[in-house]
């Protein structure tokens, strides 16, 4: 049997390992699609898997990687043929399915979408997951009415990934950009994406007031507890957040009106709270 070069987690009584290996593509777990994965991207979830921090991975073994871009090789689904390139966020990739820090991946196709014409597969991997999950929340920002016209927006976790790709989506937008971090080392990198202001993310970090003073429009969280319940205390009236960061941490604040199945866990989707 054929095999491919993967990042391997396996789980023994002395602990979990992560290794390079041989794996044999007879192990690879159903799907219609089988996909020559040309690149990926190291997303945080995927250090917490590889590394053992957090049970992120819900079978053994398993590939690491939760996102890829690659090309078709096999297929029997009929919205795709071989040679087609494609894109792959999410969808348990890494967690329950064998995921993208491999050759090859079977999946099914229904998870896969086109790589956009006149963009390489390097490049949506750049973008990757943060790319992916920035854009989300501004679209449910744009469901929720926001505007540039509303006023400022702040975006928490500003010099990370979700946070670099969404300052730079918001000000193309024409929205006024409030950058939250704790590294003011990397001000400067912020603006030349189009940040209009920053703020030192202690000032998001103290205790929370259920309605502080009225500071801006709308906001992208990517960092939850404490930040996200001082966030929406500041937001205008009829404003909204779009979280993506362990929002389950404040449920027991009152902030969050969406029921929390597993605290333990953070948002998977961007859910929008609006201010009442």
């Amino acid at each position: 049997m054929a095999t491919f070069k993967a990042v391997v987690i396996e789980k023994s009584e002395s602990g979990q390992s992560a290794a390079l290996k041989d794996f044999d593509e007879a192990g690879l777990m159903d799907g219609d699609v089988t996909v020559r994965v040309e690149w990926s991207t190291i997303n945080y979830k995927d250090g917490l898997a590889i590394t053992g921090k957090a049970p992120v991975v819900r079978r053994f073994p398993m590939i690491a990687g939760i996102d890829l871009a690659g090309i078709v090789e096999q297929s029997s689904n009929p919205q795709w043929k071989p040679g087609d390139r494609v894109v792959l966020n999410g969808w348990g990739l890494g967690e329950t399915h064998l995921g993208a820090f491999g050759e090859k991946a079977r999946v099914k196709g229904d998870w896969l979408v086109p790589l956009p014409a006149g963009m390489s597969a390097r490049d949506a991997m750049a973008i990757g997951t943060a790319g992916y999950t920035a854009m989300l929340c501004v679209m449910a920002l744009e469901r929720a009415g926001v505007t540039p016209d509303k006023g400022p927006v702040i975006v928490t976790g500003a010099a990370g990934g979700v946070g670099s790709v969404a300052i730079s989506i918001l000000a193309r937008l024409g929205f006024q950009v409030i950058a939250s971090t704790g590294r003011a080392q990397e001000g400067d990198y912020l603006k030349s994406l189009g940040a209009a202001e920053i703020i030192d993310r202690k000032e998001l970090t103290g205790p929370v007031r259920p309605l502080a003073r009225e500071r801006w429009a709308a906001g992208i969280d990517s960092v939850g507890s404490t930040t996200l319940a001082n966030v929406l205390s500041m937001t205008r009236y009829g404003g909204s957040i779009a979280a993506c960061g362990l929002a389950p941490r404040i449920a027991s604040s009152g902030f969050c009106r969406w029921p929390i199945t597993s605290p333990s866990r953070s948002c998977s989707t961007c859910c929008t709270a609006r201010r009442r």
